[in-house]
């Protein structure tokens, strides 16, 4: 919470950000185990490999803010993690195990004034949960009732979820053209929002284009239909978002300093001189997808 906090600003005419006050820094860097100084320098200015050689690369105030926000991110993902591996640990039996209560807890559908990269994801989660849960509870049902030879109209309550599913998932989908777009050096946000345009508007009834926004608001860039209702998408910043890059030098830092228990959950990261792990090229949004497939997966088999 006190690393989100930490504020930075424009040196003036320069592209470079400078820390905004450093009291938020300060407690970072005391319940991480790392000196201030050398967080908000590892922000705004990190060390980058060029060839065979690390040079140190200027950020400005965007770039910074997407570092520490992915840091925070990486921070609140890893704990937790770490502290399911241990739960899991304490409770294990070591008995082979035939049943197993589970508790699935996820966030609601969202819509918002502004709604976006954040939000795509939860509501394509809730899209497929809602339709697995459609599936489960009227479409078996309804099965059964025709086996038992009950009179019954079939009414197929999931249908209506896949052509919203397959704007987001398919081959040339919103997933897919982001995951193209992210690994393309030149790609904006502008070169992504007009492969969007081209592929789905007029297309697909679920791509339609935004209203425009009330005072105040920021524009969408398009609305995409969804089970619980049309919600308006901002598409700025979500290629950075998706790469969600950690910075390797705040990650060497944390791995260095003398909080055991950070050092215990960034242990697995190569930071900057370690050999490349697999998952470290991956994108956001591939992990994502990932998790609830195993979700899925897990949910069909009980």
């Amino acid at each position: 919470m006190h690393m989100g906090t930490m504020k930075f600003k424009q040196r003036g005419r320069e592209e470079q950000a400078e820390a905004d006050g450093t009291e938020e820094g300060e407690r970072v860097g005391k319940l991480l185990g790392v000196e201030a100084v050398g967080l908000y320098t590892a922000f705004v200015k990190p060390r980058i490999k060029v060839g065979n050689e690390f040079v140190t690369q200027g950020r400005n105030v965007n770039q910074v803010n997407y570092s520490v926000g992915a840091m925070s991110k990486a921070v609140f993902d890893r704990l937790f993690k770490f502290l399911v591996k241990k739960c899991n640990e304490t409770l294990d039996t070591k008995q082979k195990r035939q049943h197993f209560i589970g508790v699935l807890d996820i966030a609601g559908f969202e819509i918002f004034d502004y709604n976006g990269f954040n939000q795509l994801c939860i509501n394509y989660t809730n899209e497929k949960l809602q339709q697995f849960y459609n599936h489960h509870m009227f479409i078996l049902e309804q099965e059964e009732y025709e086996r038992e030879g009950i009179t019954w109209a079939f009414i197929d309550f999931g249908l209506d979820l896949q052509p919203c599913i397959d704007l987001i998932e398919k081959p040339m989908g919103i997933l897919s053209i982001l995951e193209e777009e992210s690994m393309f050096p030149k790609a904006t946000d502008k070169t992504f929002e007009e492969k969007l345009n081209t592929n789905h508007l007029g297309k697909s009834p679920n791509f339609q284009k935004p209203k425009p926004p009330k005072p105040g608001q920021q524009p969408a860039h398009f609305t995409l239909g969804h089970y619980a209702g049309n919600v308006p998408y901002n598409i700025t910043g979500w290629l950075e978002k998706n790469k969600d890059p950690l910075n390797d030098t705040v990650v060497d830092l944390f791995k260095k300093g003398t909080n055991a228990l950070v050092q215990e959950i960034f242990a697995d990261h190569p930071g900057q001189t370690g050999a490349a792990a697999a998952e470290k090229g991956m994108l956001s949004i591939q992990k994502n997808i990932i998790f609830l497939c195993r979700l899925l997966a897990l949910l069909y088999l009980t």
